[in-house]
């Protein structure tokens, strides 16, 4: 930490926010977020285990895309609370769809209806989750968050992230770190 109430900024692309048990923010209570973009101008993430009541098919139908049956009974997940009009692809491998942001070795995120529409053909990533919405934060809020204590960091983990069932991505990522959030007290101190 720095002077004049500042945090440090540590770049956390490529990396896990584990909600802590006190965050009781009901966009992000009980959340693996993955983060996608972190810089001193602020930071964007998606939800990576809040799956949504909505199909792919569903989705795709109302962008006039036939979807193929590979995607029958796949959900769509809140990504998190900013824009959630807009559809995000969190994918490995890389492909060359039209608007990529490459995150790490063989990760990217994509917002382009390309991607959307290979996937259809069932010619997609190996691995995706479809997202709506993403989860945003200005300059400083992130690192705040963090002095705070609502989060927990760790490095991302593709098995946990898109192989994970849903409601053990949580506990899987805090595990990652060796920590047992059911063991952690609700009443957050400071040292």
């Amino acid at each position: 930490m720095t002077g004049g109430g500042k945090h440090e900024y540590v770049n956390l692309t490529n990396q896990f926010l584990v909600a802590m048990p006190t965050l009781m923010d009901p966009n992000f209570h009980r959340t693996v977020t993955y983060i996608c973009e972190h810089s001193a101008e602020g930071a964007m993430g998606i939800v990576v285990n809040r799956p949504l009541d909505i199909e792919l098919g569903e989705i795709m139908a109302q962008m006039d895309i036939e979807a193929g049956p590979a995607l029958g009974g796949v959900h769509a997940y809140y990504g998190g609370p900013v824009d959630m009009a807009r559809g995000f692809v969190l994918h490995t491998p890389i492909g060359e769809w039209e608007a990529t942001l490459r995150i790490a070795e063989g990760i990217g995120v994509t917002s382009s209806r390309d991607i959307l529409m290979a996937m259809a053909r069932g010619a997609g990533p190996d691995k995706a989750i479809v997202a709506l919405g993403y989860s945003g934060w200005g300059a400083g809020q992130l690192e705040s968050e963090l002095a705070q204590n609502a989060w927990l960091t760790c490095p991302a983990n593709v098995d946990i992230m898109f192989d994970t069932d849903c409601e053990r991505k949580l506990e899987a990522a805090a595990a990652h770190l060796g920590v047992d959030l059911n063991s952690l007290t609700t009443s957050a101190g400071h040292a």
